[in-house]
């Protein structure tokens, strides 16, 4: 059967969700309930994907905001990509790509972005869309790099990483979870980010207050607590197959205390009685991937973490 391919409409929602918690890599990420978060803040150009009218595969898009003839996948997503539960592996997956070429060419846009999603994501291994996109001749126009922990399989944490726990439990600090104190959470945070990197988070307090009511089993504040303020935390994505740090950051007297050392290692036992395979402690990356922040990712890898790359493509569509 031929693929039919049709922009997004808002009565396939459920449809899509439906299909997004069966498919081989998808995580909430790429469910409406959380696209649809930020309202009308993106021009979406999503596709839904129709075989003999049985839904096959979703792809969550928008326009570039930088470039109005260039779809990309959601700016509003980490990572996006063509999720299906099964039905575009091998060839299927070469015809689909051609068929959604054909589709964003016929809107009049000149290029597709495609935000692959990372391999620690996958249910089973999904990953016959790189191939598709070599066939098809996209370019990887850059990659990050994610440090992350096998939680069966973890590299030995360094010895500071050691020497830094070891301080941290011998100190007052404690670890709690729950979300109560997530706005001081948010403004250690924002200081936090304005005062090293001179940036503000991706997300808004009130985004993340949002998702949280959207999603309170898949997002969680994990905080380091001394003198009676939040010192140190994380706020941790849950997906099927890995625990996700989106934000992390420290106050002066929690790198005083070594506190994240106690919140990272409290939050990586954690996961590792769940279903998680993997915890991933984000990218260290800059610049579109150009710059790697070689002493962040240090940092991260120093807890037993490997590797695992984000890659994204471009595609010519005139």
């Amino acid at each position: 059967m031929a693929i039919e391919v049709r922009p997004f409409s808002a009565d396939s929602a459920r449809q899509w969700d439906d299909l997004i918690a069966r498919s081989f890599a998808g995580t909430f990420l790429h469910s409406r309930r959380f696209l649809s978060y930020h309202g009308d803040r993106f021009r979406d150009l999503s596709a839904c994907m129709y075989d003999a009218g049985h839904l096959t595969a979703v792809f969550p898009a928008a326009a570039d905001s930088g470039e109005e003839a260039c779809a990309t996948s959601h700016p509003g997503a980490t990572y996006g990509g063509l999720m299906h539960d099964g039905g575009l592996q091998g060839n299927r997956m070469i015809e689909a790509l051609a068929k959604l070429r054909e589709y964003y060419a016929r809107l009049g846009l000149r290029r597709l972005r495609y935000k692959a999603v990372p391999r620690m994501y996958h249910r089973v291994p999904a990953e016959d869309d790189l191939y598709g996109l070599f066939r098809v001749g996209a370019r990887r126009y850059r990659c990050d790099l994610a440090a992350v922990v096998d939680l069966g399989s973890r590299l030995a944490p360094s010895k500071r990483r050691k020497r830094c726990l070891k301080a941290a439990l011998a100190s007052d600090v404690l670890v709690q979870e729950g979300s109560e104190r997530l706005a001081e959470f948010w403004a250690l945070l924002e200081d936090n980010l304005a005062r090293k990197f001179r940036v503000r988070p991706v997300h808004t307090l009130e985004d993340i207050q949002v998702l949280l009511g959207r999603f309170p089993d898949q997002i969680r504040l994990v905080t380091a607590v001394a003198a009676e303020q939040i010192v140190a935390g994380l706020l941790l994505f849950a997906m099927p197959t890995a625990v996700h740090t989106q934000y992390i950051c420290a106050s002066e007297m929690g790198y005083a205390l070594h506190a994240l050392d106690a919140v990272i290692e409290h939050s990586i036992a954690a996961a590792s009685i769940g279903s998680a395979r993997w915890f991933s402690m984000g990218i260290s990356n800059e610049a579109n991937g150009w710059v790697l922040n070689d002493g962040l990712y240090r940092f991260k890898a120093e807890f037993g973490a490997g590797a695992v790359a984000h890659e994204f493509y471009e595609l010519d569509l005139l």
